[in-house]
Order: structure tokens, then sequence, then C-alpha cells
């Protein structure tokens, strides 16, 4: 939990810094600071959340979960800018862009979120979704709305999906050995989790 809660302290430092300092369309705006700060949080969120996946992989010296992040998030980006590609879907809110299938701030998010739920667990892995959720509807409801919910969703399930291809949960020790004694009776246990 002490991951997560250091992402949370840096995102969220970043993320009031940047808030605040932005300058906004000025007493005419049809916005509201908390919009702009909730553009903000997803902007840092989704590259926060799979730079922690990746150092929780460092941090709990499981480099094999290292090598299955960046597949899966190596993945999920290929997928994202493919499909960005090749819709071609316009961006709702009227500007002349064309890449607006699935979003890519919510893949991101995704990923980095169901790699830490699928390798450490739900006890790692609420607390991600809950912040990759946070990033989809800042796509959805910041000042300029820059996907619908289709986009989201897409993005969610590209996240998810290539994570659950390449990983597996992980087991510190896979192996374990024990022995206990009574009278006239000795049990020898062996077990192997893969």
């Amino acid at each position: 939990m002490r991951d997560i809660s250091l992402l949370l302290v840096a995102c969220f430092s970043i993320i009031l810094n940047n808030g605040y300092s932005q300058d906004i369309d000025g007493p005419t705006s049809k916005h509201e600071r908390w919009e702009y700060l909730l553009e903000d949080t997803g902007d840092v969120l989704q590259i926060a959340l799979p730079v922690t996946a990746g150092l929780m992989t460092l941090i709990h010296k499981d480099y094999e979960g290292t090598k299955k992040m960046a597949f899966s998030y190596g993945t999920t980006l290929a997928i994202t800018y493919s499909l960005k590609y090749l819709t071609d879907k316009q961006r709702p809110e009227g500007r002349n862009h064309f890449d607006s299938f699935p979003s890519g701030h919510t893949s991101s998010a995704f990923s980095g979120a169901s790699f830490i739920q699928r390798r450490y667990g739900w006890k790692y892995g609420t607390p991600a979704y809950i912040l990759a959720t946070l990033v989809a509807i800042s796509r959805t409801e910041a000042p300029d709305g820059y996907h619908d919910g289709w986009d989201v969703l897409a993005g969610a399930i590209i996240g998810i999906g290539s994570t659950y291809i390449f990983t597996k949960p992980y087991f510190k020790q896979h192996m374990n050995v024990g022995f206990s004694a009574g009278k006239n009776t000795y049990v020898l246990s062996f077990t192997y989790k893969f």
C-alpha cells in the first residue's frame, strides 16, 4: 500500500501545482477551475499509473514482472495508436482532429492499473483502478471533452486486455518446504505455486 500512497502524494502535488497555475480564459470563461484540475489530473495519472506499475516491479525485485509490464504496456500503445489511425474518428469537441478512438490516456492508465491489480492483487489494484477511472472521466468531462464514452470504454478494454494477455499473479515464494513432528509421527511437506 506504501507504493500507491507515494504515487498519490506525488500526483496530487503535481496536479495542485499545475491546476492553480493554469491560465483560465478569464471572467467570461464557460469552464470552472475544477474542470481544468480534472484535466490536469488525467494528464498526470495516465503516465503515473504505468510508471508506478514499473517501479513496483523493481521495488519487489520482480524482474519477470518488469518484462511482462513492458510487453503489456507496449501492446497497449501499439493497439491504441493503430486504432486511432485506422478508425480516423473525429474528436467530439469539434476540432478538426481525427484521432478520437480509442482514448490513449485511458488505455495507458488502465494498462498500469490492471497490471498492478493482476500482478500484485486487489489490495493495490483497487486504488489503481479508481485512479484509472478518474482518468477516463477526465477525458469526457474536462473543459474540451476530448472523448466520448465509447472512446474511453475502448481504451479501458485495450489496457486491461493487453495486461491479461501477458501478466500472471506474482508469488514471492514459489516453493515452500515444511516439517512437523509429533509423537511417533514425522511430516515433510512440499508446496510449489505456479
